[in-house]
């Protein structure tokens, strides 16, 4: 019978109690066991962790990493000094310099080898005057009776003399020089360059006294010989290549410096400077320019001119390149800079109108001091590839071009009755847009609309070819890119876009009938000009460059620019027709062209209101201020007109702004006949003259001299030229022009036939505002010859703007004078 309870069943209670305390002995046992086990385990496995962590470092150190540490621990054992590279120079197309790297010399200090040599000194000091004080000092002398190894009264007065001296030759103060010895240090570098005959003194100076603690190491120093010649585009060094070429092409320019590596004790102190190792620099590689120096020249020469005579005030720009290949033969920017010189403002042009920019009327000692900077900054500013403006009415010649290869008008039959201004509707009113001739130009077709530079027919032009197609154009020619030349910091044109963004609104019809003549859009002169040449070439946008080649130091070319086309823009025909009809612009227009005799010219003129600078021209009731409203004059030429090899831009930013003396036809035109005058002469490009030139062409005078009088006589009459005979002699002894010399068709050449008679002297007349046909009668009057130096001297409203011998000089009989003519100007 089941109870319950344990006196029921003694011996299973027994049974049952022993075995769970056998079982609690066996539990109580194996969690030790266990317990070591895990540990074990863990152990080993963080072990092998570390182990695999430590081998795996070590890898990364020893293999991957292997240069790093390295160049770490040779730096804690090795100290280094860097050794400059002779940079590159710069040449011109010729071969002319227009930057070179000379050798100069820096001066360095061993510190603490300085102050042994100081102990050194001093003993020697002392042995000396011990010497004397027993009569046993003996004392040298040269061979003039100058005692030799003169030693100071003590080493710190040898000290402070040496301070002097070395402050005095490297233009630094004396209390640098010996705070620099007084360094903890085994090296120090005084930052003056100096050229070798200061740093051959200084090396004497110390090997007198026996120290080797100072001593020179060689440098590079950069100079322009050219001095302010192509500023802009040659750029000049500011820590490296800055601005210009020698920032562009630093790569090639700055070569790789060398080094002097030098070993340092426990301590981390570099040993003394002779236990060292030199690493020879590699020398930059030599860059030559497109740009021609005498080119160059010509063009500053006559900007500067053009500058100071139109009372620019924003600068002046001109480019000339090669339409066909993009080479540029000539950038300039005026005013430029003295390279050697940066700092330095050449002009006070820039820090006026920075001055006019931010409404400064009478500037301050303190306004020059905070403006200064800024004007300096854009002196440097090439204003070819950096600047934008409203290119006026040059544009014309895209708008045409664009339309002509759309076919949005028929060249041969576009019509347009111009009454002198447009109407178009702006919004409840219409806007006004009036042409420059204020009385209109009547029916105008393609050919007088571009030769007149009328407005409203190229807002016509420009409607034709509708806002998309225009704007399509616009990006084709290349005015929303750079286009890549190889200088710095270049701009890239703007207009008011087809939809609106955040930053413009789309463009409107207003803004195609102002862009139309160049007034809504912003373009660079590098830009235009690309462009212009795309015109002219057949069609090709290409990309100007104005380096031709570098050249390493074994003369070996490693870079070479070639002519490199970007797109085709317009097809060859209508690159033909567009430039048939600028030829035809030059012909018909004389007044408001560049025209050079027996050369074939083709040409755009360009006047602009700088809308850009709109903030600049309004006054505090927001209204346009005609008094301080600035404009852009600019004109584009290029020849031969066939195949044009020559492109010429030229701008002034911001002429005199009032008698119409704004306009490009009376500023840039000028400026732009001269250059290409006298590039055309550098060059001995041979002139091809026309049938209406051939029909007025000049006579070269034979060779009559030695002839006898029926002879010269006989000569003469065969050539048509009149002649007039001096003295009873039979043969010729002197004539007058020279041989060679030019005369006009109905000029007269003089024959002397006694010696005692040739001395036949006559005063030159002025004939400033005479007709070809008064200048050429006066100067016969006075018994010289006439030249016409222009095609302008046969048109017979032309009036004379120079002679080549000025007015009250005595010269001989039969003198020619050449006679450079104007017609009056016409208003782009």
């Amino acid at each position: 019978m089941f109870r319950g309870g344990a006196h029921e069943y003694p011996a299973l209670f027994y049974y049952r109690e022993n075995a769970e305390r056998k079982n609690s002995a066996v539990i109580n046992t194996n969690p030790s066991k266990a317990m070591r086990f895990r540990t074990k385990f863990v152990m080993t496995a963080a072990f092998s962790t570390l182990f695999a962590a430590v081998v795996g470092n070590f890898f990364r150190i020893s293999v991957l990493e292997n240069k790093e540490y390295q160049t770490m621990a040779n730096n804690q054992h090795f100290g280094s000094i860097s050794i400059s590279a002779h940079r590159g120079s710069i040449y011109d197309a010729n071969g002319y310099a227009f930057a070179k790297s000379a050798t100069v010399y820096k001066i360095f200090v061993d510190p603490q080898m300085f102050r042994e040599d100081m102990k050194t000194l001093q003993k020697r000091i002392d042995k000396r005057n011990t010497d004397k004080a027993n009569g046993t000092y003996t004392p040298v002398y040269d061979e003039d009776g100058k005692e030799m190894n003169v030693l100071p009264a003590s080493a710190e007065e040898f000290k402070e003399q040496a301070a002097n001296f070395i402050a005095n030759r490297l233009n630094i103060t004396s209390e640098s020089i010996k705070k620099a010895i007084d360094e903890d240090s085994r090296y120090h570098e005084f930052n003056r360059q100096i050229e070798k005959a200061a740093a051959d003194e200084i090396a004497a100076y110390f090997d007198e006294m026996g120290f080797v603690s100072v001593g020179c190491k060689e440098d590079t120093k950069r100079y322009y010989p050219q001095n302010e010649l192509a500023a802009q585009v040659v750029g000049f060094t500011y820590g490296g290549g800055a601005y210009g070429v020698e920032a562009s092409y630093n790569k090639y320019l700055s070569g790789t410096d060398g080094r002097t590596v030098s070993a340092v004790d426990s301590h981390g102190k570099e040993l003394p400077y002779r236990y060292s190792k030199t690493f020879e620099p590699k020398d930059g590689s030599d860059v030559y320019l497109t740009i021609d120096r005498e080119i160059q020249y010509i063009l500053e020469k006559n900007l500067e001119t053009m500058s100071k005579d139109s009372g620019v005030k924003n600068r002046s720009c001109a480019i000339l390149m090669n339409p066909q290949t993009g080479a540029v033969y000539g950038m300039a920017t005026y005013p430029s800079f003295n390279l050697n010189e940066p700092f330095e403002l050449s002009s006070d042009m820039l820090l006026n109108r920075v001055f006019v920019e931010n409404k400064i009327d009478n500037p301050t000692e303190k306004d020059i001091e905070q403006y200064t900077p800024e004007a300096r900054e854009r002196q440097w500013r090439n204003k070819c590839v950096s600047e934008r403006y409203e290119p006026g009415s040059v544009f014309k010649v895209i708008t045409a071009a664009s339309a002509l290869e759309e076919k949005a008008i028929d060249i041969d039959k576009f019509s347009y009755c111009c009454n002198g201004f447009e109407l178009l509707p702006d919004g409840e009113r219409e806007k006004r847009i009036n042409c420059h001739k204020t009385d209109g130009h009547g029916v105008e077709t393609f050919q007088k609309a571009l030769t007149d530079s009328c407005n409203p027919s190229f807002m016509a032009i420009g409607k034709a070819l509708g806002k998309e197609k225009f704007h399509e154009y616009f990006e084709s020619f290349g005015f929303l890119e750079k286009t890549g030349i190889d200088l710095y910091a270049e701009a890239k044109g703007d207009i008011p876009p087809l939809e609106s963004t955040p930053e413009s609104k789309a463009m409107t019809h207003i803004d195609l009938a102002y862009s139309s003549f160049g007034q809504c859009e912003t373009v660079t002169p590098i830009e235009l000009i690309t462009a212009c040449s795309a015109v002219v070439n057949g069609g090709y946008l290409l990309q100007p460059y104005v380096v031709d080649k570098v050249v390493d130091t074994d003369g070996n070319i490693v870079l070479k620019n070639e002519r490199k086309v970007r797109r085709q823009v317009i097809s060859e025909d209508t690159s033909e027709k567009m430039r048939n009809a600028m030829e035809k612009v030059v012909i018909d227009n004389l007044s408001g062209n560049v025209n050079i005799k027996g050369y074939a010219i083709g040409g755009k003129s360009g006047t602009s209101q700088r809308l850009s600078e709109y903030a600049n021209i309004m006054t505090d009731n927001d209204e346009e201020n005609e008094r301080i409203q600035e404009y852009g004059a600019s004109y584009m030429c290029f020849t031969p007109a066939g195949h044009p090899d020559l492109i010429l831009l030229v701008l002034a930013d911001m002429p005199y702004n009032y008698d119409g003396l704004y306009y490009g036809s009376k500023v840039a035109v000028p400026c732009a006949g001269n250059i290409m005058e006298e590039v055309l002469d550098y060059l001995d490009k041979s002139p091809e003259y026309s049938e209406l030139e051939l029909q007025n062409l000049d006579i070269a005078v034979p060779m009559l001299k030695g002839l006898s009088i029926d002879e010269a006589e006989k000569t003469l009459d065969g050539m048509g030229v009149k002649h007039e005979k001096f003295g009873s002699g039979i043969e010729v002894v002197e004539q007058s022009p020279q041989t060679g010399k030019y005369i006009a068709k109905d000029g007269c050449v003089y024959l002397y036939t006694e010696k005692g008679n040739t001395n036949d002297l006559v005063m030159v007349p002025d004939l400033s505002y005479c007709t070809p046909a008064l200048a050429n009668e006066t100067l016969a009057t006075y018994g010289l010859n006439f030249v016409a130096k222009n095609i302008a001297g046969s048109d017979e409203s032309a009036v004379v703007e120079s002679q080549s011998i000025e007015p009250g000089k005595m010269v001989q009989r039969g003198t020619t004078v050449e006679v450079k003519f104007k017609v009056q100007q016409f208003d782009d």
